[in-house]
């Protein structure tokens, strides 16, 4: 399955849905639900609700992760929101604001 591309030039401001990885360089607002993975990368921006299997950040992230499998921290990434996932990750140097929720039905 090959992964989609948001690149550091664009910018969306509305919902992204499917099944497919998505991989964001650039700035996405609103709401991204999808069934794979979502990695956010050092200088992509975040201000939307994320829903997928794995959140990898190591941009900025402001909204709340939903995750059935992993959330992912990287060192010098932030967070601002909630994050609901059984399994998560925060490096060293990961700044985080919000609540965690663990407690998700496996």
């Amino acid at each position: 399955m090959a992964n989609t591309v948001i690149g550091s030039s664009i910018v969306i401001d509305g919902e992204i849905a499917g099944e497919e990885p998505i991989i964001v360089q650039g700035t996405v607002k609103g709401r991204i639900a999808v069934s794979e993975s979502v990695f956010v990368e050092s200088a992509a921006t975040i201000e939307a609700d994320v829903e997928a299997d794995t959140v990898e950040v190591a941009g900025v992230l402001t909204g709340n992760v939903t995750a059935g499998a992993r959330v992912e921290l990287k060192a010098d990434s932030k967070m601002v929101g909630d994050i609901k996932s059984p399994r998560i990750l925060i490096a060293d140097g990961a700044l985080f604001k919000g609540n965690i929720d663990m407690d998700v039905e496996r």
